[in-house]
């Protein structure tokens, strides 16, 4: 039965789902980095305004394991800490074009006044008003990381949080069969 905001994982052992070499009990281990990119591709394709329900086939001897009890348990953990780092990222990347804004503003204004300067020194030559043209578009090019980041790069990093902040929420189900 697949419900339209269901992802559905079929697996022979818990174990499957998790990092083999990660050396923390099963509740705080990382997802195996291929098990979390089927969940989270799957998710992308999911309606964002509804709720997502992560259905695990598994046999049923599994199922009867303590690690499948703490299932759910385990991947909200897992997806909770993914969206704190995504988190973390964005703060970052917030905190870098506030300084590249702060050296681009710098460099914007001291272009201004070069070019004014050279306006008013130089003989007007086409020469001249190169040197003035070229001053004003490096000032403006040094803005343009910054505007790329306060403008653009945000976005990806707020829709990757937001659908690991789904998935830390999903309702986790166990199916068995034999």
């Amino acid at each position: 039965m697949t419900l339209t905001n269901t992802i559905e994982i079929r697996i022979d052992r818990i174990s499957q789902l998790f990092h083999s070499l990660d050396p923390f009990p099963f509740r705080e281990k990382d997802l195996d980095r291929d098990a979390e990119e089927f969940i989270v591709s799957w998710a992308r394709e999911l309606p964002q305004n509804q709720p997502i329900r992560i259905v695990v086939h598994l046999p049923s001897m599994e199922a009867l394991k303590p690690e499948a009890q703490d299932l759910s348990h385990a991947l909200t953990r897992y997806f909770t800490y993914r969206a704190q780092i995504v988190t973390h990222e964005l703060k970052e990347l917030f905190r870098i074009g506030r300084q590249a804004l702060m050296i681009g503003l710098g460099v914007l204004a001291f272009c201004v006044i070069l070019s004014q300067t050279a306006a008013h020194r130089l003989t007007p030559t086409p020469f001249a008003g190169l040197i003035e043209e070229s001053l004003i578009i490096l000032g403006w090019v040094a803005n343009w990381r910054p505007l790329e980041i306060f403008l653009y790069d945000w976005w990806p990093l707020v829709r990757q949080r937001n659908l690991y902040q789904r998935l830390s929420n999903a309702r986790v189900e166990l199916m068995t069969f034999v």
